[in-house]
């Protein structure tokens, strides 16, 4: 008998090893059991809107489809760059150079993993990354994958979800993330707590990375940008997905610190990551209009005020918040887990808090992705469990 080699098992990258799967996308898995079995389900799981996009955003993309395509550059053409610089201006009172300040990236997700790439190494001092747990699982996975050291920074309701910087060790970290208005509490941070994170990192020789992929839902105060505050060893990571609903066209832009841009433009190249020419010239048309944003902001605001009164006026405990399109749900018991799944029963899918990692246990998380007549459906499915 012919003696069988043994297979010998695929080694991988160990942040591949032990990340185990994505969070969101085993309660996709799940969704789709209950499709075919028929049942009529109310998404707030994943945050991605359902409000159409602009129609000149999807006419500007459809114009740009080129009749010979070509490779784009990493830099972006110097109208889309022009664009985001004028709304940065005009929502923020921010004056960037388009030339030495600015990238576009394919999402604010793939900007985020791939800024630990060009700023880490496994022969640095300092390779650690801190970042505020609960929150957006891609600051620690880029910080892995790219041979970092993930550090998690607990983020506690009486301190308002803001990342303690007492807790932050400057001899390990070389990153610093921040996130607000916060995924997945919708919490907001005041200018004078952008101030003082940033004058913590110049002091440490940190620099500053600020997910601001929520600063243009709100329905109260407009929230800050940490470039109103600085630019030294500081970057901002700015999305259309959710300010546009592009969150399938992938397309975000990269500011501040003109080194670290610097950078980026030597980095990104390897990592094929330049933005399609036809997305750009739909992003320029996006970020040079800001009517249909407001609209946008009327509608998510319009779910935020049903939800709110809905849990006003059955004592269900929840974060008040007027930015983001997110509620940050406390759960009966303690039980995120469980509760989603009572929740599951009546149609209604919500992402259980420990998704986001360690402090959020005990909490679901609510997207105002379907429409306000759907929100109002499931609101009256969701009684029957308060009832």
């Amino acid at each position: 008998m012919e003696h069988e080699t043994p297979v010998k098992r695929l080694i991988l990258n160990p942040a591949l090893e032990s990340g185990g799967d994505y969070p969101l996308l085993r309660l996709d898995e799940r969704r789709r059991e209950l499709e075919q079995r028929g049942v009529e389900l109310f998404d707030f799981g994943t945050g991605d809107p359902r409000e159409p996009t602009d129609e000149r955003i999807r006419q500007a993309l459809t114009n740009a489809v080129p009749e010979v395509s070509r490779y784009p550059t990493v830099s972006g053409s110097r109208e889309l760059r022009e664009a985001f610089c004028g709304w940065m201006r005009r929502r923020h009172g921010v004056t960037l150079d388009p030339e030495t300040e600015v990238i576009p990236a394919n999402g604010s997700k793939e900007a985020i993993f791939h800024l630990p790439f060009a700023f880490l190494h496994h022969s640095h001092a300092r390779k650690g990354v801190a970042y505020g747990t609960p929150g957006y699982p891609v600051y620690e996975r880029g910080t892995a994958y790219a041979g970092g050291e993930p550090l998690p920074v607990h983020l506690r309701r009486e301190d308002g979800f803001l990342l303690p910087l007492e807790e932050v060790d400057p001899e390990r970290t070389r990153m610093l993330w921040i996130n607000y208005p916060h995924n997945p509490t919708g919490s907001s941070a005041p200018r004078a707590y952008l101030e003082e994170v940033a004058a913590f990192c110049r002091e440490h020789d940190i620099l500053l990375l600020s997910d601001e992929c929520y600063n243009e839902i709100y329905s109260g105060e407009p929230p800050p940008s940490i470039l109103e505050v600085s630019r030294e060893r500081t970057l901002a990571v700015c999305s259309l997905s959710k300010r546009s609903g592009m969150t399938g066209y992938r397309t975000a832009m990269i500011a501040g610190d003109a080194e670290m841009i610097s950078a980026l433009k030597r980095m990104r190249p390897s990592v094929g990551v330049a933005t399609p020419s036809f997305v750009q010239a739909a992003a320029t048309a996006a970020w040079s209009d800001d009517a249909h944003v407001e609209r946008r902001r009327r509608i998510f605001g319009e779910k935020r005020a049903l939800f709110t009164e809905f849990f006003e006026r059955t004592g269900i405990p929840y974060l008040p918040t007027e930015a983001s399109f997110y509620l940050w749900v406390a759960a009966p018991g303690g039980d995120d887990e469980a509760y989603a799944l009572r929740l599951l029963e009546e149609g209604i899918i919500v992402a259980p808090g420990r998704s986001f990692g360690p402090g959020g246990e005990g909490y679901v998380r609510v997207a105002l992705v379907p429409s306000i007549e759907e929100c109002r459906r499931a609101i009256g499915r969701w009684e029957r469990i308060e009832g």
